[in-house]
């Protein structure tokens, strides 16, 4: 009989830990397999952590333990599911980011391997049937079935479906004059494109390359103004990586988004790629996931999940758009892609490269420290000039087209001037939608999310409204719920609104519109970059998703419709983003010979990161960012944590909050300076309350051995549930 030690499927702390069940079934078992059990009178899927030979009884063992132990219902893998280095790697993660295991576990492995309960009811292995003649003694067959059996044998294999005699098949299968051979059937089809030569590399990208490869270092941020031509260093680094007989992990920010850089690694490394993200099914999840572990690719291209591919003989991770927040999970376990792929290159003795326009001040901060090795592309490939930038005043009434209220004077004549030159143009604002909020114009009343509690967005195409945070979608009201007044007035405008004002003001352009609404539907992202890039539109209207990894040669102005969107949030990142989205929107302009310009709308004109992001000036704005940064002791100078606390009675909430924090300042003292406890931004959710307190500190092994003790305490006492963030983006 073996005595098991099984972390069971439910991500909380209060649980995790193993709990021990019997086994005496005659399949191998071993640690990192999955097994079915019952607990708390559930059948639910657990994950072996280790396996003992025991002698004793079930009897003699509850006894010792002072527990009931039971058997397991059954194993459910033939091997374990992570290699040595992987599981390293999930003990990392929960140390690092203080994570219940079984959560790590959960987020590496793809649905149909994952210790959950719906992995049973996940794809498996798919397979074609083909069929291959192994006797061709003809003797004794009909006119009909010599046919078919000449048929099969004139081929190395057939498919049993493109012959249409059911019948005659299954007789020669009896006579055994065939057989069937089962191959696996790949369900993501790769775009078949033509293979291209490696470009010449520019002088300063060579320099770039050529550093790079005579270094030993593990790290490297490479910082290239938009249209500098990194990805063209991206793919001569793999290549001489790829010459080493070494893989490379390819992770941008969201893979739908960046078809281009999809199609550079196809043109020149062919079919030799494994795709991994989260758009794909599970099924192509699956089959992608099985290639690269069965090392049948030297190349995997995908988004933040994809740190997690089970790539051996690792040499190079390349991060794109490294600054972009999408690297960051902001549920449990809440791991950064960035961080993550250290760890990975560390046990491979493989490199990272880091790449943006606008490095996030982290890494730009480590590379300053010579943490990072720092590699810099300061000009466009032929020295194309950056486009000419406007800042336009909305608070200036001279700069109000009287005609719209969406569009200044300046970016209409801009916008008629493209369509004038047959040119393209882009528009962004980062907010989707038709507006913002709806109200009631007699008694007040703002339409909510019932579950978050924040303004819902009514979006006109489907006449309805929709909460951007948890997915809550009601019928558009006709009158006010409160005072029965059908005057509901609707304030604010998004991508929806700006959509149609294009359409009245310019009735012979052709549009797109592309954001998360859009983008639901699977592969629409694509479908549109591609009629976009084929100028089978005159302008392309989005949300921020447009502003990055994209190259349109004919786009000759971006219009920013409203910029300072953001800057006004609570979170110290906000002049970051704000900057960060200019630069990058900008720099979707004038990409080849012909010269380009954005406008920048903007109700804050004065303020730097507008300023600075027109002028595409990162150096500038990451010394005046960092002043702010070290007067008010945010990353990098400092180090964060934030702790949620969530449950169905608020007062518990609250008081328990109160509990943690006065526990971890006396615990801590000066070491901890500890912002809250507040209501967040979303107080309430998926019918629970929220509190959330955060702290800044400098010593990250002392705060996490503290949490280590205190969190568990907390969980004893208050039918609440915790939630612990390192290094959090937001507050």
């Amino acid at each position: 009989m073996k005595l098991l030690e099984v972390l069971i499927e439910y991500g909380t702390y209060s649980l995790n830990r193993p709990f021990s069940y019997l086994y005496d079934g005659d399949k191998f078992i071993q640690s990192g397999m999955r097994v079915l059990l019952s607990f708390n009178h559930r059948q639910i899927v657990g994950y072996v952590v280790s396996v003992k030979e025991t002698n004793k009884s079930k009897e003699e063992l509850e006894e010792e333990s002072g527990f009931n132990i039971s058997y397991i219902n059954d194993v459910l893998d033939e091997t374990p599911l992570l290699n040595d280095e992987l599981l390293l790697l999930s003990d990392q993660i929960a140390d690092y980011y203080l994570a219940p295991k079984i959560s790590v576990l959960q987020t590496m492995l793809p649905p149909s391997l994952t210790p959950k309960l719906s992995s049973l009811k996940a794809p498996k292995i798919a397979y074609e049937q083909y069929l291959r003649c192994i006797d061709d003694d003809e003797e004794g067959l009909t006119a009909k079935q010599i046919e078919i059996l000449r048929l099969i044998k004139s081929t190395d294999k057939i498919l049993k479906k493109d012959i249409k005699s059911p019948s005659i098949v299954k007789k020669l299968l009896d006579l055994e004059k065939i057989e069937i051979v089962y191959e696996e059937k790949r369900r993501l089809i790769l775009p078949n494109y033509e293979q291209e030569e490696f470009h010449e590399l520019t002088s300063e990208q060579q320099k770039v390359v050529d550093e790079f490869n005579s270094s030993d270092d593990l790290v490297y941020l490479l910082e290239g103004v938009t249209g500098s031509g990194k990805s063209e260093v991206y793919l001569h680094i793999a290549k001489d990586i790829l010459s080493k007989n070494k893989k490379v992990l390819m992770l941008v920010p969201e893979i739908s988004l960046t078809p281009m850089m999809v199609e550079y690694f196809l043109r020149r490394f062919g079919k030799n790629i494994a795709i991994l993200h989260s758009e794909l099914t599970p099924a192509e999840k699956y089959d992608e996931y099985r290639k690269i572990a069965n090392k049948e690719c030297q190349v995997v291209i995908g988004a933040r999940s994809a740190i997690f591919a089970p790539i051996d003989n690792l040499g190079l991770i390349i991060i794109d758009e490294e600054h972009v927040e999408s690297y960051k999970q902001d549920n449990t376990p809440c791991y950064h892609a960035r961080d993550v792929a250290i760890m990975r290159a560390k046990y491979h003795h493989a490199k990272v490269l880091l790449g943006s326009a606008t490095p996030s001040l982290e890494s730009r901060a480590r590379a300053d420290k010579n943490i990072y090795h720092y590699l810099n592309l300061p000009h466009r490939i032929n020295d194309y000039g950056l486009p000419t930038t406007k800042i336009i005043n909305l608070l200036d009434y001279h700069n109000i087209d009287r005609d719209s209220y969406i569009f200044s004077l300046t970016l209409r004549k801009s916008i008629q001037r493209v369509l004038d030159n047959h040119e393209q143009a882009i528009l962004l604002i980062n907010r989707r939608g038709f507006s913002t909020n709806v109200s009631c114009r007699k008694c007040g009343h703002v339409f909510k999310c019932p579950t978050c509690h924040i303004p819902l967005t009514y979006h006109k195409e489907d006449n309805l409204l929709k909460c951007h945070h948890c997915g809550h979608v009601e019928l558009a009201p006709e009158t006010c719920p409160e005072c029965g007044s059908p005057y509901l007035m609707k304030a604010g405008f998004g991508t929806e609104r700006i959509e149609q004002e294009i359409e009245r003001l310019f009735p012979s352009a052709r549009t797109l519109r592309l954001d998360s609404d859009v983008a639901r539907i699977r592969k629409k992202i694509p479908e549109i970059i591609e009629r976009f890039a084929n100028k089978e539109a005159d302008i392309l209207i989005g949300t921020q998703m447009i502003a990055k990894g994209h190259n349109f040669p004919d786009v000759t102005l971006v219009g920013i419709v409203l910029a300072d969107i953001g800057l006004n949030m609570p979170t110290y990142r906000a002049s970051e983003r704000v900057f960060q989205l200019i630069t990058q929107a900008v720099g979707r302009s004038g990409r080849l010979s012909k010269k380009g310009e954005a406008i920048i709308q903007t109700y804050s004109p004065n303020h730097y990161a507008v300023i600075l992001g027109a002028k595409q000036d990162y150096s500038l704005f990451y010394k005046k960012e960092m002043g702010m940064r070290k007067l008010q002791k945010y990353p990098p100078y400092t180090f964060l944590t934030s702790l949620t606390i969530t449950g169905k009675n608020e007062k518990v909430v609250i008081e328990s909050i109160f509990a943690l924090v006065n526990d971890l300042q006396a615990r801590l003292g000066d070491d901890v300076v500890i912002l809250g406890p507040i209501a967040p931004y979303i107080p309430y959710e998926n019918d629970s309350y929220k509190r959330v307190a955060l702290l800044k500190y400098t010593n990250q092994k002392k705060i996490k051995e503290v949490l280590s003790e205190v969190i568990p305490i907390l969980l004893s006492k208050k039918a609440i549930n915790v939630s612990v963030n390192i290094d959090p983006y937001d507050f």
